[in-house]
């Protein structure tokens, strides 16, 4: 695959810039439009207000971009037909000419590949409940156990077997850091009910971090930041606890399996907290958003 990089993000990272990496599956699949456009822009223009330059990755007939211009971000937010593309769908698109939206696993390898070494997000993909029976673990976590990548990011989505998880990323040999906090982020809610065992509370020690992983020779694996959605910004623990688990039985009643699980059950919590988890999802993007662009400038000093 041969990665088209714009000119302002190939300018940033040979003059050595900091430069933040962006999915794009939020905006083609994760809001409701327009909004979904407006969102795109406010995250990277978050991103150069914090002094860094923005790369939001995508497929676009078969080409795959880091850094999209402003038609090309109209048409990832408005085109009906784009595709949900995971790292191991990147070759059939390319040689298909299809268009997608790159999830964490997708961004997070074409990121790397261009040269960038961080990325912000929302929540990260994880151990699925039920994952005895179910067998289903997201490709996020075995893509970030083979790159070199900083994701910045509020922990996993809580819909998510946290524990199991965490546990997976041990086994992986993935770092995992709270960002002022011990206590490990569940996306919507600032604490999953999870400790964290090494805590950061700078961006250059973040930085130090990613120093000290090059400087070991360690295996080529990702440095998650867990950063916290502010408590004041997230979902209420309770109306949390309760409609997901309303939002469980009925995907069980249902007898929904597989990859749709967890769009059946995000879309359950918007509707049923009244747009409050949208909400504190976007609360806990912009804050990612911020962080990464403070880290990859830290990234960049010399």
């Amino acid at each position: 695959m041969v990665l088209v990089v714009s000119e302002e993000v190939r300018e940033a990272l040979d003059s050595r810039r900091p430069v933040v990496a962006l999915e794009s599956t939020i905006i083609a699949h994760g809001l409701p439009r327009p909004r979904n456009l407006q969102v795109a822009r406010e995250l990277e223009e978050a991103v150069r207000r914090e002094g860094a330059v923005p790369a939001t990755i995508a497929v676009l007939d078969g080409r795959p971009y880091v850094g999209l211009g402003e038609e090309q971000l109209e048409r990832v937010a408005g085109e009906d037909g784009i595709r949900k593309l995971g790292h191991r769908d990147l070759p059939l698109a390319v040689a298909t000419g299809a268009s997608g939206a790159t999830t964490v696993s997708a961004t997070a390898a074409l990121a790397a590949g261009a040269g960038i070494r961080v990325f912000a997000t929302g929540g990260l993909g994880g151990v699925h409940r039920e994952w005895t029976v179910t067998q289903d673990e997201s490709a996020d976590l075995g893509l970030l156990a083979r790159t070199r990548i900083t994701v910045v990011c509020a922990g996993v989505k809580s819909i998510l077997d946290v524990p199991a998880t965490l546990q997976r990323l041990e086994t992986l040999g993935v770092a995992v850091a709270g960002y002022g906090t011990d206590r490990f982020p569940g996306f919507y809610l600032s604490d999953s009910g999870h400790p964290v065992d090494w805590t950061l509370h700078a961006p250059e020690q973040v930085a130090a971090v990613m120093r000290a992983q090059d400087a070991l020779g360690a295996p080529e694996s990702a440095l998650i930041v867990a950063n916290p959605v502010p408590v004041e910004e997230q979902l209420d623990p309770e109306v949390h606890a309760r409609v997901l688990a309303d939002a469980l039985g009925a995907c069980a009643e249902s007898g929904i399996t597989g990859q749709a699980v967890t769009p059946f059950l995000l879309d359950h919590l918007v509707r049923h907290t009244d747009g409050a988890s949208l909400s504190a999802n976007l609360a806990a993007v912009r804050g990612n958003v911020r962080l990464a662009a403070r880290v990859a400038a830290a990234w960049t000093q010399v």
